[in-house]
This record gives structure tokens, sequence and C-alpha cells, in this order.
């Protein structure tokens, strides 16, 4: 059991990032909090891995078993009250598939601390030529992904050079048309040599030696610089426990190529390859959208139309209509409101200059960083936390509806003033009046940055339009080594988008296989990013927020807060030290007094030096 429980206090299980910043604001109110969950980390769906903790995690999802047997609980229950069984397994995340490109020497035996160990007669091999048809065998077990892997071919690498708004590669002589956007032409980049290639080739094994590089978030989400949780994290000093980056590239697709994308007014008016009619346009258009609220008759006949259609009303080239919707607005084609696009474009642009050239934050070391933040904050406060302990059943009273009291997986009844649950650990016939929106995910693991630039530590944010009839946009985050998530010469991707199919890997499969495809040694080619390593799985979007940014899960548990203190401020800035008072401050301090030699002295030394003066005076009398 839980040993001693106070008799008043707030019960909250699963330590998400909403559950977490509640239980951080009650225990900054006064309350008495316990934090429990049944899982051996922090952070639940927001938590971040090392390498050797996501096999472990993903080996987790794939067990089909329960775990053990808890105790028995239903003669607990009186006859006024009923129970509400929980799951003993996490569901919210399915269809976890796992694909490992990289090769692994046979002679090498190198292995992180606390990685799953090697199976030697457990063989999965990745086609080097065409790895993502090899998605439908993947991995079943993650003794499999240490497995001796076969060694793909290699061959000279091209890096695929910057390419500006509107231009698109060409390749050997051939020209390319311009328009106002495409003023100049890409190039051949001069080929690498071959054993230099091979040298610099990242292996499995060094990916398992480096393994606690890695943080790897199960939920990939930026903070708007003048969000929500922000300010809260300012408000709170829940920021003195994390630290962040800002992103550096906002990178559109267009036509096949990843490019850069203009949207401060600086990079705007320094863009070469806008034309001035072009920079005009944008800005003017920019600036129409920070006080649109003020100029209602300028769209009030288009707030039935999507921001799309809205946009093909203004003056703004087709490019131009393309990187606003996809990289200002990051909203979808088809089904956002010019409202709703007018009011995230305002958000972007209100964020921009604050910390960075760009609207966005990432916390180092990951988003598992958050809820962990929130966390020590709760336990500053007096907070207590248990993990590795489910929860079996709620109590809930049959005349009020109201839950009394929990069983935990030791067969102890636990009342508390208030409970919070995540409602991913209620069954479905709980929730069946509820409809959760299913997001799908990718982490890749790359050796290079999609858009290759003067540095190598950039934190970039693509947005990949559908690329299908049905399909939903791809948002793409880009993470260096100075993040705190990757070893040094790798990059960590994350791919987000709505369900439309049933796994991740068929929504994201077509999107995959134009920005990471490996080099064939067959023929000369552009040369992309080579994936190393990949896992996909499906996700229930439990907060229906923004794909890319995560402002709304402060608004949700504050809300969440005011229902069970409706009196209190939420997340007020904390006590100066120097206003701490202790027990035992009121008595006043005894003033000690002075040391009777140092007071002897001095006095002394007056009374000679006053003498002396008397002496002197004397003496100029007598002489007159």
């Amino acid at each position: 059991g839980l040993g001693y429980i106070p008799k008043e206090f707030i019960f909250v299980y699963f330590l998400g990032l909403p559950e977490s910043i509640v239980a951080a604001a009650c225990s900054r109110s006064g309350q008495c909090v316990l934090h429990v969950d049944s899982r051996s980390y922090y952070g639940g769906n927001w938590a971040s891995f090392s390498f050797s903790g996501l096999l472990s995690w993903i080996k987790e999802y794939q067990e089909k078993r329960d775990k053990e047997e808890w105790a028995t609980w239903q003669e607990l229950i009186l006859e006024t009250e009923e129970a509400i069984a929980l799951r003993k397994k996490d569901q919210t995340i399915q269809h976890v598939e796992v694909i490992c490109y990289a090769s692994q020497e046979s002679d090498e035996h190198v292995e992180e601390l606390g990685v799953v160990q090697k199976n030697p007669t457990s063989v999965t091999s990745a086609s080097s030529n065409d790895p993502l048809d090899s998605m439908g065998t993947a991995c079943s077990d993650t003794s499999e992904l240490t497995a001796q892997l076969s060694e793909p071919d290699t061959a000279q690498e091209v890096p695929k050079g910057d390419m500006p708004l509107g231009n698109e590669n060409c390749g050997g002589d051939a020209e390319c048309s311009q328009s106002p956007l495409e003023q100049e032409k890409a190039e051949n980049v001069p080929v690498e040599d071959v054993d230099s290639t091979k040298k610099n080739r990242i292996t499995y094994s060094q990916i398992v030696k480096e393994g606690r590089r890695f943080n790897i978030d199960l939920t990939s989400k930026l903070l708007y610089s003048r969000g929500l949780l922000i300010d809260l994290l300012i408000k709170s000093n829940v920021s003195r426990y994390a630290e962040f980056k800002s992103v550096t590239r906002i990178l559109g697709y267009q036509e096949g190529n990843v490019l850069q994308v203009p949207c401060s007014r600086a990079d705007v008016f320094n863009s070469k390859k806008l034309s001035m009619v072009e920079k005009r346009m944008l800005m003017k258009f920019l600036t129409f959208c920070l006080d649109y609220e003020q100029h209602h008759d300028d769209y009030k006949a288009y707030e039935d139309c999507t921001f799309s259609e809205y946009l093909k009303t203004q003056r703004l080239t087709p490019n131009l209509q393309h990187f606003v919707l996809h990289s200002i607005a990051m909203v979808s084609e088809t089904s956002t409101s010019t409202l709703d696009g007018l009011r995230e474009t305002r958000n972007f642009l209100q964020c921009l200059g604050r910390y960075g050239n760009t609207p966005f934050l990432f916390p180092l070391y990951g988003q598992g960083e958050m809820p962990q933040c929130f966390c020590r904050m709760c336990a500053v406060f007096g907070g207590t936390y248990c993990l590795n302990h489910a929860v079996q059943c709620l109590v809930v009273d049959k005349g009020s509806g109201k839950c009394k009291a929990i069983i935990d997986q030791c067969g102890q009844r636990i009342s508390a003033k208030h409970f919070i649950v995540e409602d991913s650990c209620l069954s479905e016939q709980t929730c069946s009046n509820v409809t959760y929106r299913q997001i799908l995910r990718a982490v890749l693991i790359t050796d290079r940055s999609v858009l290759k630039a003067d540095s190598d530590q950039q934190i970039s944010v693509l947005t990949v339009p559908p690329q299908e009839p049905g399909s939903a946009a791809i948002q793409v985050i880009e993470l260096c080594s100075s993040t705190m998530t990757c070893m040094k010469g790798t990059y960590l991707i994350h791919l987000t988008c709505p369900s439309s199919k049933k796994t991740a890997r068929e929504d994201l499969e077509l999107v995959v296989r134009k920005l990471f495809t490996p080099y064939d040694e067959a023929e000369l080619v552009w040369v992309y990013p080579k994936a190393l390593f990949s896992v996909l799985f499906s996700s229930s979007d439990l907060s229906l927020g923004n794909m890319i940014h995560s402002h709304c899960f402060k608004s949700m548990a504050e809300e969440l807060f005011q229902l069970i203190l409706p009196n209190e401020e939420f997340c007020p800035p904390p006590p100066n030290p120097e206003d701490i008072i202790f027990d035992g401050d009121g008595d006043q301090p005894e003033v000690p007094a002075p040391k009777p030699d140092t007071t002897e002295k001095i006095t002394g030394q007056g009374d000679e030096e006053e003498k002396s003066a008397k002496e002197m005076t004397a003496r100029q009398e007598t002489l007159l």
C-alpha cells in the first residue's frame, strides 16, 4: 500500500502535462497532493526516453499480456456505491512499428547501460535501396532491433543544397524557368569520395553506444514565445527548472523542394528571392493581420469562407498564399475558417522577436521536461509522488454521482477531497459519448538536415501540404544535437498529422519517401537525408488542440483548477525568500553587546588624543 495518507488531500492519477500543472497549482495553493502513476517514468504520454528507454517502451506496448494480477476489491464496495473499473494498460497508443536502417558490423559488441540485450538469432534486414518497403515487416520485438543487420550499399553522397523560395531543384546543365521568386538556379554539389562517405557513416552500434545522448519525445510540440504556457512558466517561476532554445528556421515544402520561408520583417526585406512588389504585398497583408479585428469590414464578407479562399481574394501571388497558409498560419487548407486563419496568423506575428527570429521555443532535453518541471514545483510545496502504483477502480456514490474513493492495486481503499484522473485510463464504455481525434506520429533518426545550411545546429519547423486528396498536412519538427535530444552528427525528426487512414505507416509513408530517400549506388541522384532508425505509432489526441503548439494545455489545467479551488489564484508567483516567515520567527533576537575589550580600547585611544590636543593648546598660549 501507500502507507500513511493524510485525511484531506487531492488525488491525481497519471503524470501527463495537464495533470502535472493542476497538481503543481493545488500544491502551491497549500493543498496536500498525492500524485500517482502506474508507469515507472514521469510524463505519461509526454515522456522523453533515451534510446534504450525507447526500446523498453516499445517492447512494453507491443506486449499483449496484461500486468500481474491485482488484489480483489469487490468486498470494499458498499451497497450505496458502485465501482468504475480502470484499464490495466494504456490503449491511447497503438500500431507501434519499428524500422532500423542503419548497419551494424558483426564483430562489434556494444550496448548502452540498460539496453535490451542483443539476440544474435533474430535478424531483421532493411533493404538499403528502398527501406520504406520494409515497413510491412516492422519488428515485433525490440530484441530484433539489436540483431546484426545487413550492411547497405554505400556510394557517393551529394548534399542537398539551399533552395530559395519558389526555386526548383535542377540537375546537371538543365535550365530552370525563373519567375520573380526564382532568381537563382540550384547547382549540383561536387560528389563526395566513397571512402570518406563510408568512414562518416553512422551505424546502429554508434547509436546504441551514444544512446544516452537521445531524448526522444512521445509528444512533439513547440511553445509560442508569447503563449499561455510560457507566460505560466514565467509567472510561477517554474521556468527556473528548464532551459529553452529558439527555433531557428521556418521551412516550406513546394513542388518537391524544401525551402526557407521569410517570416519576420527583417527576413522579408533582406530576402533576395522576393521582388519589391511581393515584399510590399506581403508586408501589407501581415500588417493587416496584426490588427485585423479593427478592420472588420475588410473580411466581413468572407467569414463563412475558408482561409484559403480568403487568401485568393487578397493581392498575394500563389507562392505567397502558399507559405502564409502552411508556414505562418499553419492551418488546414480545407477546414480552417477565415477568422481562425487570421487569428493564427496574428498569434504567429505577435510572438516574433521576443526570444529569436521565429515565434517558437523548444525545451532542452525534450518536451518531457515540461511535466517534470511542474512535478518539481508540486514537490517543493509538499506534493507526494508514487510511481509504479496502479489504481483498480473509482468508487462512486450512487446517489450523488460523486467519486468518494479509489482502490489501488494492493486492495487499499483511499479517500480524498478531490480526484483528478486522466481519461485515457477510463474504459471505452465509460467514455462512449466522447470522440477523440487520432493523430499519427513518426520519429526518425537521420544523418543530416532536410535543408543544408551554413550551421549544422538548426532547429526547423516544416509543414508539408497534403500530398493526396483527402489527406492532411504533416507537421515536421527537426531537432539538432544542441537541443540535447540526439547524438552529435544526427538529427531527430518528428512527424505528426491527423489520422485519415488506419496506421501511421500508411499516412506518413509518402512524405517519408520524399524527404528521406537513401542514396542509390546504381545511379547519380540527389541525396536526401538518410533515415537510420524510425518508430511509428498512432495516438489519441486528448487535448484536441493544435498539432504544432501546446498552449491549450494551460487553459485545460486552469479550468480544472477553478472547479476545485474557485477562490484561489492559479499558480501565483512564488514568495520572495526574504518574506518567508518560519515558526519561531516572531521572537525578537537579542542584540549582542559590544565586546568590552574593544570598547575600552577605542575609548582609551580617544582620551589620549583629547589630552594631547589640550597640552598642545596650552603650549601655544604660553608661547604667545
